[in-house]
């Protein structure tokens, strides 16, 4: 019967991960969560796949994330590890190869990400933001609909497509925190008529938010006070969009 290390560098092939790109990963992940003991050394995670050793709350949970399992199949490989680490899960991580997925545990996440009916329901006519259930991801994560009069962000998303919203991050960025468009921060708001989604910028003093709509938008810029009539949900970490022909 294989052991933990053996299961754990199936788990890393399966990704088509090198032991330097989980270190990498992992050490993104330290930053991003602002703790050090996150972070996994290729030379450490070398040892645990060839000699089978146990592994601390802190350690699974981040090969959680890197590996795309959940907590329940990394508790199962090291049963001697302590009470489980919860549902502290971030993203799931991406693999190096494009994969056609049939089966096993990164289809199962997929079809949690892309429901059977996504290309049947309805398109909505309003941005909504969608009731969260449980799931993978941790609860600062909500998952929203954009609207087919929410033409901000076309053609670059459209009416339809299903966006995934990191709820902590909330600050708006400024103008050197991103290089073109594809990089810069999308936001998803409540405003006093509803949801919206789209760029946005604050003027000097933090009174105005303006929303800017996509350069190929036949969209105009909109303005509300800064937290007075507008607030801000998360910014947009995925998108899911429907390709309409």
């Amino acid at each position: 019967m294989a052991g933990i290390g053996d299961k754990l560098r199936e788990a890393r092939v399966r990704w088509k991960l090198s032991l330097r790109e989980v270190e990498e990963r992992s050490s993104r992940l330290a930053a991003q969560w602002q703790n050090p003991a996150y972070r996994i050394s290729a030379s450490w995670l070398d040892r645990v796949e060839r000699e089978d050793r146990g592994l601390s709350p802190t350690k699974l949970i981040v090969l959680a994330v890197i590996y795309g399992l959940t907590a329940e199949q990394m508790i199962g490989l090291c049963p001697a590890s302590g009470t489980g680490p919860g549902q502290e899960l971030s993203e799931v991580s991406t693999p190096n190869a494009t994969l056609l997925l049939s089966s096993g545990s990164l289809e199962q996440l997929a079809k949690q990400w892309l429901p059977d009916s996504f290309l049947t329901d309805p398109l909505p006519d309003a941005t909504t933001l969608l009731v969260s259930g449980q799931g993978m991801l941790p609860s600062h994560y909500k998952r929203g609909v954009i609207g087919q009069r929410d033409r901000m962000l076309e053609p670059m998303i459209r009416g339809g497509s299903i966006v995934l919203i990191d709820t902590l991050k909330r600050a708006i960025a400024g103008r050197k925190e991103w290089k073109h468009e594809f990089d810069r921060p999308i936001y998803f708001l409540l405003t006093r008529t509803g949801y919206v989604s789209g760029f946005c910028e604050l003027d000097r003093d933090s009174e105005w938010l303006t929303m800017v709509p996509h350069p190929l938008s036949f969209e105009t810029v909109k303005r509300w006070r800064y937290k007075k009539e507008i607030e801000v949900i998360g910014t947009v970490a995925g998108v899911l969009m429907r390709r309409i022909a």
